[in-house]
Order: structure tokens, then C-alpha cells, then sequence
């Protein structure tokens, strides 16, 4: 599409942060061919964040004057755009952008929000009433003494000039991280973390006349005061952050946060409270129950994608949690493990898969982010920073190395040398048995590999899903998110299937290497710190597993065909005796778990 008739604006104050991000945001509007405006502002003395967002109204009433033939887009300096799609570049309303929050359709307007438009990007159109809406907005804002920022104002043009304007709104899902990849994403959503600071010191509008604010939420509050801290300390040392993050941790503070769940596309508690009991049973065991709930939920409606996703993990998790009736195979035991994203994430759910086929004994859910006194064992994952002092840990590993572990667990293997050094260095036990225990998917889903398909396959992280990602001819998308162990099997059945695997999740190249499928690590370009760590672990895993050669992720665009895969797909085979080391050290878990808890 021509996309001559755009121009994408947005300004930046003089400070590192916000510099680093102008920059990447020229190149990154430069890559997709379209026009833009960025300016450095200068922050006059006395002037706070508030101050400087206020400037945004009358800067975009300029690009507006001075480009009367062209769509104005505004985009957060420290967003980006990674393409524009002609359904927005090519726009015909009046206005287009984000619902507030990112919202979905069934909430749209002002049914649970005080304003209308998400403010980070949106367009303005060449029409009259387009002009006339920003036109307004300038003129409020140099009038007004109240001190707002520019959210204000505009939904105060908005109130004033909607019953004469059309609007496109944006779905959710274009942002990343807002959707499963049914929609492409082209919009990556950036924050500085200071609107919860200034939200208290700013005009705020009331809802919409005639619709009654709701009292306040403590959960909404609680995750409202997380996401401020956790902003915070990412600018903060990482000794103090790692502290502070601890706190919360051991408090119980973090659990809180990240229980239960919330679907954005539904507005029926009813239902999202049938969701909430349907995990709550499958983590008992009850699948009877679970199929009830699931009926329930299906019987008057479609289920949401985020419905149809608990429903599968809740199956998953009765199929492994404690069963009534007598006999020796009753004796749980009790497992971390982190279960989300539902309907779960592959290599997250190994963890169940490998100690139930090691003991045949029923699995008890425990969350990595429950505070408890009681043993449990920890395994798959990076999830050493939630290894608490009744914790038995086997293969566990860490995605930092600015965490601080616990050093009275039970150490009986940990995933690699860095996790043992890290340990080590900050007082706790000498760790000389490595090895992260999905190496052992071979031997408890034995799958042969015979003649393949002549195809390759791409197994995106779950936090890449969404991302406009363009594979090459002969190539197969495959989903990473699996919990229930027949679908695990038949996704490694699927991968033996084809002559290769390219993916961007560490526990899929793990598989890979246990079966001795030719594969490639990648992470996307611009996108490099999606998944969540510094990098380190997959050096861990590496040395910890005995490999010869290092794996780490390679960058690659977006666009796959641009990439020569020859020199980077490779063929790795894990070892017998590394395969009987890992397998040693889990049933030593087990053991131990069984004496502390007779």
C-alpha cells in the first residue's frame, strides 16, 4: 500500500532512555517505509512528567497544520510499529486506535473506563471533524490552568465532538502480548512506568454520565502498585531489585498477583468464576467436576480462546493431581511447576510429566509463588528464584544470575555449572550433578524417528505468538502450548516427523536434542529480550548436558526467508550416561521427598 499520504509523530525529552528509544524508533519507522516526525523537547525548569505529556496536544496540533493532506499517526516514543497494515494505514474514519486498556469489543466505551482512547497510538485523518477534534483539544489546553496531562484533553475533545465523528477501533490483538497470534501484530506497546505515580496528581475524569463508578477493586489496586514497583525497579540496581522482589516473594505478595485469571473478552464474573472453580478442581483431581464446569461453560456459549485454554489445563492437572482410594500409588507428591500461560507451556509442563513417569505416583500441584512450609519438589524450569527452604530441587535452573537463591533447599542436581556457581558463590551447597530433566522426553515418550516429511518446522516461544513473523515455502507452523501428556506426546510424534525444527522456545531445542532432531535456536530481531532472563541459562543448559558445541539463540528477522538456514540448523543427540545421570538424580528427588514426608 502507499503509505506516502502518512506520517507517524511522536517527541522525546533529553534524557538516555528516552534518546535510545527515539533512535530505535527511526530506524524502525525508516524500515517500514514510512514518513516521520520525531523532536527532542527541551524540559524547562520545574516541569514534570505531567508538564511534558501536556505538550503532546499542541505539538500534534502542528504535524496536523502543517501536513493538511496527510493521516497523522501519534505512537509513544518508546513504542514501535512493526509494520503499519492497510486496514489501519488505509483508514476511513475520522479517528482510529485502541480501546482504552487495549480492551476488547463486548467493553467497549465506557462500561468499566473513564476514558475511550488507549493514548500510546492513533491516528488522525484528513477530514474535517478530524481536525476540527485536535483543533479543539489545542485550544483547551492552552486555555486551561488544571493540571492534566494530554489524556484529558483529548477525551475532552472526544466527549464534545463524537456524536459527529466515525471512529475504527484497533483489535486488542494487534498489540503484542494481547493476543495468540490469530491476529498479526504490528504494535509493541512501550511504558516509562510513570502514569501510576502521576495518576493521583492529575484531573482525572469521572465515567461517563449516567454510569456508576464502581468501588474500588483490591486485587485492580494490588496489580495497579505491582506494576509501578516492578517498573521502578527496572530502572533500580540489581542487587536492590532482586531484595525487594524477594520481599514480595516470601510475603506472599507475589502469589496474590498472579493467581486466578482474567479474560479480557468476557465481562460475565459469572463466568470467569466458573473458570477460577474449573482450575481449582483440576488441581484436586476432580475431573469429573472439571468436565461438569467445562459443559457449563460450553452449554450457552462459545468458549473464549482463554476459556477453551483452562479448560485444557484444567484436564491436565487432574490427570496428574491426587485420586481418592486406597493402595500405595495414592502417596502424592508435591510439585512446582509454572502452569501458565493456559492451556500451558510445553516445556514448563514436562516437569509433571517426568516425575509421575519416574514414580507413577499422583502430583500435587504446588505454585512457584505459594508461600509454604511444606517439602515440595522442584525441577524443570527457570524457577530457582522460587526455591524455598523445604524445597528439594532437581535440574532446576535460573534465567538471571541477580537473583538470590535459597541456600538451605535440598540440592540434588541443578540444570548447569552457572546455576551451581551462582549457588555456591552465594553460601549454599556445593551442586556437582547437572542436567535439566527434560533430556529425559526420549525415554518417557519413546518415539521413533523414520522417514520424515521433507518439511521444516517453527515453534515460536510463547511470548513471540503474536509477532507478523513470514516463514519460508515448506515450512509448518506448530503451537508450543501443550499441558495434557497426550498432547505433548503427539507434538513430539509431530516433530519427528519433519526434518528439521527451527524454534525460539529452550525447552523445544531440549527435545529436539533428547531425540536427536536436527534443529536451530533463534530469537527475532528487535524483539530479543521478549523472553524473559538474560540469555544465560541456555549456556547452563548447554554445559550442564554435556554438549559439545554452545547453544545460543541466533537473531533473525522477522521475515524468515531472509535467513540461510543451512549453517544454522545442526544435529545434537544428548548422551546415554548424561540421560542416566538426569534420571538418578530424579529418582533421588523422589526418595528424598518420600523420607521427609513419611
Amino acid at each position: 500500500m502507499d503509505l506516502s499520504g502518512i506520517i507517524v509523530c511522536s517527541f522525546y525529552t533529553a534524557d538516555d532512555y528516552y534518546r535510545d528509544h527515539a533512535d530505535r524508533l527511526k530506524k524502525n519507522l525508516a524500515d517500514i517505509g514510512v514518513a516521520s516526525e520525531l523532536e527532542e523537547i527541551v524540559k524547562a525548569p520545574g516541569e514534570d512528567w505531567a508538564d511534558i505529556c501536556r505538550k503532546k496536544i499542541s505539538f500534534l496540533g502542528r504535524v496536523c497544520v502543517e501536513n493538511p493532506d496527510k493521516k497523522v499517526f501519534w505512537i509513544d516514543v518508546d513504542c514501535q510499529l512493526l509494520a503499519l497494515p492497510d486496514y489501519v494505514a488505509g483508514f476511513t474514519a475520522d479517528l482510529i486506535g485502541f480501546q482504552r486498556g487495549f480492551g476488547a469489543p463486548q467493553t467497549i466505551g465506557y462500561a468499566s473506563r473513564t476514558r475511550f482512547w488507549e493514548p500510546c497510538f492513533f491516528g488522525i485523518n484528513t477530514s474535517g471533524a478530524a481536525r476540527r477534534f485536535i483543533a479543539d483539544a489545542v485550544r483547551l489546553e492552552s486555555t486551561s490552568e488544571i493540571k492534566a496531562t494530554d489524556d484529558y484533553f483529548f477525551e475532552e475533545s472526544w466527549r464534545s465532538n463524537a456524536p459527529s465523528m466515525s471512529f475504527q477501533v484497533v483489535p486488542s490483538a494487534a498489540a503484542i502480548g494481547r493476543g495468540s497470534g490469530e491476529v498479526p501484530a504490528f504494535f509493541s506497546f512501550g511504558s516509562s512506568g510513570n502514569v501510576a505515580e502521576f495518576k493521583s496528581k492529575v484531573v482525572q475524569h469521572d465515567q461517563i454520565a449516567g454510569v456508576a463508578r464502581k468501588p474500588g477493586n483490591a486485587r485492580k489496586r494490588a496489580l495497579a502498585w505491582a506494576k509501578r514497583i516492578e517498573r521502578r525497579l527496572s530502572r533500580t540496581s540489581a542487587p536492590t531489585a532482586d531484595r525487594l522482589r524477594r520481599v514480595a516473594d516470601r510475603a506472599g505478595i507475589t502469589h496474590v498477583l498472579t493467581q486466578g485469571s482474567h479474560d479480557p473478552s468476557r465481562t460475565s464474573r459469572h463466568r470467569q468464576g466458573l473458570v477460577n472453580q474449573m482450575i481449582a478442581s483440576g488441581q484436586r483431581g476432580e475431573l469429573e467436576k472439571v468436565r461438569e464446569i467445562s459443559a457449563r461453560l460450553n452449554a450457552n456459549a462459545i468458549p473464549s480462546a482463554s476459556e477453551a485454554g483452562a479448560q485444557k489445563a484444567a484436564e491436565a492437572f487432574a490427570h496428574y493431581a491426587p485420586v481418592s482410594g486406597g493402595g500405595t500409588g495414592d502417596r502424592h507428591l508435591t510439585l512446582t511447576w509454572w502452569p501458565r500461560p493456559f492451556p500451558g507451556n510445553f516445556g514448563d509442563w514436562l516437569s509433571p510429566l517426568v516425575l509421575q513417569s519416574a514414580s507413577s505416583r499422583p502430583i500435587r500441584y504446588q505454585a512457584p509463588t505459594a508461600v509454604s512450609l511444606q517439602p515440595n519438589l522442584v525441577m524443570i524450569g527457570s524457577i530457582g528464584r522460587f526455591i524455598r527452604s523445604r524445597s528439594i530441587v532437581v535440574g532446576t535452573g535460573i534465567a538471571s544470575d541477580e537473583i538470590e537463591l535459597e541456600t538451605s533447599a535440598q540440592y540434588l542436581s541443578v540444570r548447569g555449572p552457572v546455576t551451581a556457581d551462582l549457588l555456591r558463590r552465594q553460601g549454599g551447597p556445593v551442586v556437582d550433578s547437572f542436567g535439566d530433566p527434560g533430556v529425559l522426553l526420549s525415554r518417557v515418550l519413546p518415539v521413533e524417528r523414520g522417514l520424515t516429511n521433507g518439511r521444516t518446522a517453527l515453534v515460536r516461544h510463547f511470548t513471540h505468538a503474536s509477532l507478523p513473523v513470514t516463514v519460508p515455502d515448506g515450512w509448518d507452523e506448530v503451537s508450543v502450548l501443550r499441558s495434557h501428556p497426550d498432547e505433548i506426546r503427539e507434538f513430539v510424534t509431530t516433530l519427528a516427523g519433519y526434518d528439521a525444527v527451527v524454534t525460539s522456545a529452550m525447552h523445544v531445542m531440549i527435545a529436539c536434542h533428547s531425540y536427536g532432531i536436527p534443529c536451530a535456536l533463534v530469537k527475532f530481531s528487535g524483539f530479543e529480550d521478549a523472553v524473559h532472563g538474560t540469555g544465560l541459562k541456555y549456556r547452563d543448559y548447554a554445559l550442564g548436558a554435556g554438549l559439545t558445541e554452545a547453544w545460543e539463540p541466533v537473531t533473525v528477522d522477522l521475515d524468515l526467508r531472509r535467513t540461510g538456514w543451512d549453517d544454522l540448523i545442526r544435529s545434537e543427540q544428548i548422551s546415554a550416561a548424561k540421560l542416566d545421570e538426569v534420571e538418578a538424580a530424579v529418582a533421588a528427588g523422589i526418595a528424598a521427598y518420600l523420607a521427609r514426608t513419611d
